[in-house]
């Protein structure tokens, strides 16, 4: 155990390489973001496809979350004990393997394990290159390195947006997600062959065969008996609602349908919100490293979420630049849940790092596993019976109803936050 504890705690020198194989890691976790917010910009070709309704919709897009959040503890138990370089490898030909299927399916069934491949494969991508930079870069700056990540992650949403949305249009959603499955295998050649668990280049393996696995295992047990673990999952969920419950899936057709903005209009506007968290990842970091505090910025952030969000569903007949300083707003205030990781981090030894971190995350992805399909079930019960082109139509009141529990969850989790315990940066394992 000591030589894996060793290994987690000592960076090896900064060089060219450790930020090549980071970068690689990061870049996989942006090609899985595409491939999560996919649905979103094809949301009636989807319904139109499938002939279904927002229920059944949001329900096919939470199967990558039905996959992804009960992953999160075996992957990082798994990463802590084997290392990332072949799980990443395996993770991004079965990203590839589920948009292939969800490319050529013909029944909703289909398509639904389409989608829970790509969630399984996209479980390991958050933990696989937090663990890749625990291992290679500064411990000190792991909430800037977090935030970075983060926003790799938002930029992949954009171009999810703003390009796929266009792509869309020209070869359909068919051939833009086939498309997607050719690039996950060129990206798993890469990390098979550049990215490595030590510097050395010897098995993570070989290295830990000595290892005790039911220790591992035992220990990862114990975080889920800390308070403090459970509030960074319920807090950093809310925050990632902006995300999961908003930009991911329902964010396009509410600006369409409350705003009267174009697809493409509401494709770029969403962007927003996405540019926001990558210009807002790194900023909360750093802010947090450099005060020495952790819960001050979650804090601000949470009242700005609540604020911004309230204003972009209630203001009356905003103008176009107004919604999209609100939607950047909105991204840059919820950004503040990369320092959730930097607290759960902080809260348990060095060992069952990836697996504090993989706890966490598999409470904040709950957030999409639950609001996902819930909100379209909101947006059927209120469904006044209108259709366009064979496909339910949804209202401005319809989203804003469906939409109303986002300003009252951030309020919520600011006052949560009152209960979690400081840790100025520095590891507190009690």
């Amino acid at each position: 155990m000591n030589n894996a504890v060793n290994a987690i705690r000592t960076p090896v020198k900064l060089t060219v390489l450790p930020w090549l194989i980071c970068s690689l890691g990061a870049l996989f976790y942006c090609y899985e973001y595409l491939l999560r917010i996919a649905p979103s910009v094809m949301t009636a070709d989807l319904m139109q496809a499938y002939h279904i309704n927002a229920t059944v919709l949001g329900n096919l897009a939470a199967f990558y979350y039905y996959a992804y959040t009960p992953m999160q503890l075996p992957v990082g138990i798994l990463m802590d004990r084997y290392g990332p370089r072949r799980l990443l490898t395996f993770a991004c030909l079965a990203c590839a393997l589920g948009s292939y299927l969800f490319a050529h399916a013909f029944h909703i069934n289909f398509a639904e394990i389409g989608r829970f491949m790509v969630g399984f494969g996209s479980a390991f991508a958050f933990v696989g290159v937090l663990k890749l930079a625990t291992i290679w870069l500064p411990p000190k700056r792991f909430a800037m390195i977090s935030g970075l990540t983060t926003s790799l992650g938002m930029i992949g949403g954009m171009v999810g947006d703003i390009y796929l949305t266009s792509l869309v249009n020209q070869v359909g959603w068919r051939g833009t997600v086939l498309l997607s499955a050719v690039v996950g295998v060129v990206l798993a050649v890469a990390i098979f062959f550049i990215v490595r668990d030590h510097a050395n280049g010897s098995s993570y393996i070989s290295r830990h065969s000595n290892t005790d696995f039911k220790r591992v295992l035992l220990a990862a047990m114990q975080i889920f008996k800390k308070p403090q673990i459970w509030l960074c999952g319920v807090i950093g969920a809310v925050l990632y609602l902006s995300l999961s419950a908003f930009a991911e899936l329902w964010g396009i057709p509410y600006l369409q349908a409350a705003r009267g903005l174009s697809k493409q209009q509401a494709a770029i506007s969403i962007s927003m919100v996405f540019l926001g968290w990558t210009f807002g990842g790194p900023l909360m970091g750093w802010i947090s490293d450099a005060i020495s505090r952790r819960l001050l910025p979650v804090v601000v952030g949470s009242i700005g979420g609540a604020i911004t969000i309230t204003l972009l569903l209630y203001l009356p007949s905003p103008s176009l630049w107004m919604i999209n300083v609100l939607l950047f707003l909105f991204g840059l205030f919820s950004a503040s849940e990369v320092i959730i990781f930097a607290i759960a981090r902080e809260s348990c030894s060095s060992e069952v790092a990836a697996s504090a971190l993989a706890i966490v995350n598999m409470l904040i992805m709950f957030g999409g596993v639950l609001f996902q399909p819930l909100t379209g079930y909101f947006l059927d019960l209120t469904w006044s019976g209108g259709l366009v082109d064979g496909v339910r139509n949804y209202t401005a009141s319809d989203y804003q109803m469906a939409l109303a529990s986002l300003p009252i969850l951030f309020v919520a989790a600011t006052l949560l936050l009152f209960f979690m315990r400081e840790t100025h940066c520095r590891v507190i394992e009690n």
